[in-house]
């Protein structure tokens, strides 16, 4: 359990970094959708790392690895919005 809460504490400030460095549009906008790419990029740079060996099955990613996830799913968002396949936040 302390696992999968240290993966949102990481992934949420891995989230706020990821939205600072990331180049271009400044979106998703918010605190809310911020942090739940965060902590999706943390999840994915978990089960990434577990899967090549690289973190023990009860190991979490680190700062700058979950920051790196959350960058990749902050560039995946964005290529979302700007092909249109989903909408962005305040759209219509």
């Amino acid at each position: 359990m302390s696992g999968i809460l240290w993966i949102i504490l990481v992934g949420f400030i891995a989230g706020v970094i990821a939205k600072f460095l990331s180049p271009g549009p400044n979106n998703p906008s918010g605190f809310i959708l911020t942090t739940a790419l965060g902590i999706g990029g943390a999840f994915l740079a978990t089960f990434i790392g577990q899967s090549i060996g690289h973190y023990s099955p009860d190991q979490g990613a680190g700062f700058i690895t979950s920051t790196i996830g959350a960058i990749v799913v902050l560039f995946i968002w964005n290529r979302l919005v700007a092909r249109g396949a989903i909408s962005g936040p305040g759209s219509k």
